[in-house]
């Protein structure tokens, strides 16, 4: 029987149930164990809380991140909120209580257009912005408490080591991690982390003036890529993974419409067979196909017999020294099922090398 896997939250889900939890301690004036938000998703969830302290002017505490069953960098960090009580100034006395959130430690700031968060700004977007406004709004609400300033900072003390293991330098988001979530809830294998990277990149690519992008698998095929191509922005590489076809129409959607794709000859090849995703567990490779499409092109009886003997698509890579019309064939198809994922949308390929190295 396959295991169901636990959904778990999101950073801006922490952020704002370890806001409400120090706004309670400085309201009460005493510990607050754990606290319960409503999440934009529709349900609520409760919060355990730690490292609670607190003083007449201000408190802190904070939620240990449980990303369910799903592999995210950010599970087990800490997420503090620290927030200190000031009276309003007579110049704020008409528009009720004023709720100021900042990022400190380990939170990122933004330094590139095209994001959420404009730049100078705390990478801590929109929703969660609302969550945590929500919450002590809440609190102020169970007090009634209309006239005081509040302002919260909401930290991760590991966030910028947490920071260098994604890719939010590329997107411009220096200094640490974002405070995200559109729901509060994190799914477990969900895709949604790697879409909304794709699209926040082409964002940053468009917002920096980039007239083409380039798309790739992977690390070693993107830095292959960088080294061939006349020099581009760094904004214009975008880490699609194996998320072809949304890549695709996310690009489509913003007028990219020749984008290169930069990737091995497995996947490639996968491109090519008209998966919408290329990983393992979503694509299979057809290497009886490939064989139909190389007796087509009057591909060498020699390389045709490679094909049919072959286990792996590196195998035929290797063995048929990349053959130029097996790889052309290949090339061409990928280009014909791009445009069934995103109609009118003409891609470039480049095909790396396992020496890292753009062979086609």
């Amino acid at each position: 029987m396959k295991k169901q896997l636990r959904s778990g939250y999101t950073t801006g889900a922490c952020a704002a149930a370890a806001a409400k939890g120090a706004v309670l301690m400085l309201m009460n004036q005493t510990v607050v164990t754990d606290t319960g938000i409503d999440l934009p998703a529709g349900v609520r969830a409760e919060f355990q809380l730690h490292g609670q302290s607190f003083s007449p002017h201000g408190a802190s505490c904070f939620v240990v991140k449980d990303a369910g069953d799903d592999p995210d960098i950010t599970n087990g960090a800490e997420v503090h909120a620290t927030v200190t009580s000031n009276p309003l100034r007579p110049a704020f006395e008409k528009g009720g209580s004023k709720i100021i959130i900042a990022g400190g430690v380990g939170i990122g700031k933004v330094t590139k257009p095209g994001l959420a968060v404009q730049p100078g700004g705390w990478a801590i977007n929109p929703v969660p912005r609302q969550m945590i406004e929500q919450a002590v709004n809440c609190v102020l609400s169970e007090f009634n408490i209309q006239k005081r300033e509040l302002r919260i900072v909401i930290s991760i003390p590991d966030g910028e080591e947490r920071a260098k293991k994604t890719l939010n330098a590329r997107l411009g988001i220096i200094g640490g991690l974002s405070i995200l979530g559109t729901t509060g809830i994190v799914r477990p294998i969900s895709a949604k982390a790697w879409t909304d990277t794709i699209d926040a990149a082409l964002d940053v690519a468009k917002a920096c003036g980039c007239r083409t992008v380039v798309l790739s698998t992977g690390r070693s095929s993107e830095m292959a890529a960088q080294k061939h191509l006349s020099p581009l922005p760094e904004e214009a590489y975008i880490m699609m993974g194996d998320h072809v076809a949304y890549a695709l129409q996310a690009c489509a959607r913003r007028g990219y419409m020749q984008p290169v794709i930069a990737c091995q000859f497995a996947k490639l090849l996968k491109i090519a067979c008209g998966y919408a995703n290329t990983h393992a567990a979503a694509s299979d490779l057809d290497l009886s196909l490939l064989l139909e499409w190389a007796k087509a092109a009057h591909v060498s009886s020699d390389n045709q017999a490679i094909i049919s003997n072959a286990n792996t698509a590196r195998e035929i890579a290797l063995a048929t020294g990349f053959d130029r019309t097996l790889m052309e064939v290949v090339a061409g198809r990928a280009m014909l099922a791009s445009d069934l994922h995103a109609p009118g949308i003409k891609i470039r390929t480049l095909l790396c090398g396992y020496d890292g190295v753009i062979v086609a």
